[in-house]
């Protein structure tokens, strides 16, 4: 069970995003020379697409992880079901991985101690210079070595600036429990995060944001530092 904990990043933002008073969608693809979640290292290079509805606070959204250079890499397919008013967005996720308990895979398989589905809820605000987000598994592949329901849960702070003509984020986050997903064994801060993100310019009405971050992981004593970049119409 070393990589059950193979979650998606939340879509907090893509929830944010969608909330509008008329039916807005998004699409979109992110590429990044390697996935790390939640201070997690979840595979190499990948291209993870978002496809979302939203009207009037309410959205739906799917998010996917596939593989670029290692196709062994577990595949991730998400569905985010969110509601947003102001700064306050409560939600539910249901995480699907190609791995886990199920060795074929199946999708379409919700068995309680067989399925690779995990089910997150998620409670947020954003308060304009800071943003507080909690999270907890409720169901799903998510116990820990004792056979025991983990109920893995994660708290997260993140801080928007502005320096130099480009976007940063500052990011921390600790999970509470023993959990396999965060590889912890009770209270432990897991994700310290600083990501920059800029714009460059390919046309007069097309840019493409870059990105990059570092990530250390205080409780695994690792650190990592990714590229990439995000296509959007």
């Amino acid at each position: 069970m070393k990589k059950i904990g193979i979650l998606a990043m939340g879509l907090v933002v893509s929830m944010t995003a969608l909330a509008q008073n008329e039916i807005g969608t998004t699409v979109s693809g992110d590429f990044v020379s390697s996935y790390i979640w939640r201070g997690q290292d979840l595979g190499n290079a990948a291209v993870q697409p978002t496809l979302g509805v939203g009207y009037k606070g309410l959205s739906l959204a799917a998010w996917g992880s596939y593989g670029l250079v290692n196709r062994d890499d577990t595949k991730e397919f998400d569905l985010t079901l969110a509601y947003s008013t102001g700064g306050f967005c409560i939600g539910v996720t249901d995480y699907w991985f190609s791995a886990g308990l199920d060795p074929d895979g199946r999708y379409f398989k919700y068995d309680a101690h067989g399925t690779n589905h995990v089910y997150e809820g998620f409670v947020g605000y954003d308060f304009g210079f800071a943003s507080l987000s909690g999270y907890i598994n409720f169901a799903g592949n998510d116990y820990k070595a004792d056979g025991k329901r983990a109920y893995s849960s994660y708290l997260e702070a993140s801080v928007p600036f502005r320096l130099a003509t480009v976007d940063w984020t500052a990011t921390a986050g600790a999970a509470f429990s023993e959990s396999a997903v965060y590889a912890t064994t009770g209270f432990a801060v897991t994700n310290l995060t600083l990501r920059a993100t800029k714009a460059i310019k390919v046309t007069d009405t097309f840019s493409v944001p870059l990105f990059a971050q570092v990530t250390g992981n205080p409780c695994s004593q690792k650190a990592y530092m990714v590229l990439g970049f995000t296509l959007q119409p």
